[in-house]
């Protein structure tokens, strides 16, 4: 079993900006992909953005070039940084990892809500 603990959520106006973080409990060595998915409400839970072990990101068409993914090792965590930020980004923000030897699509954080509002 793998813990996942996201933080960095908020309230933020259009055009602002927020940084989320993820921390896997599990060795960086068992980790194949992390990754950020959505869910707003009424909607469908949608990928954000992903990162594997050698670094490959992929992004959704609607966040890139606003949104970033990385990630630092040693600390077993992967980041998100949000900026230029719209209402339409509001959703709950959640952290996905997928590790070797566990389950098809991973283990899922908590969720930490992002709202985009004047």
């Amino acid at each position: 079993q793998v813990q996942l603990v996201e933080s960095g959520g908020g309230l933020v106006q259009p055009g602002g900006s927020l940084r989320l973080s993820c921390v896997a409990s599990t060795s960086i060595y068992r980790i194949y992909t992390m990754g950020w998915y959505r869910q707003a409400p009424g909607k469908q839970r949608e990928l954000v953005a992903t990162i594997t072990r050698d670094g490959n990101t992929n992004y959704a068409d609607s966040v890139k070039g606003r949104f970033t993914i990385s990630k630092d090792n040693s600390k077993v965590t992967v980041y998100l940084q949000m900026n230029s930020l719209k209402p339409e980004d509001t959703a709950v923000y959640y952290c996905n990892c997928r590790v070797v030897g566990g389950p098809e699509y991973g283990y899922w954080g908590q969720g930490t809500q992002v709202t985009v509002s004047s």
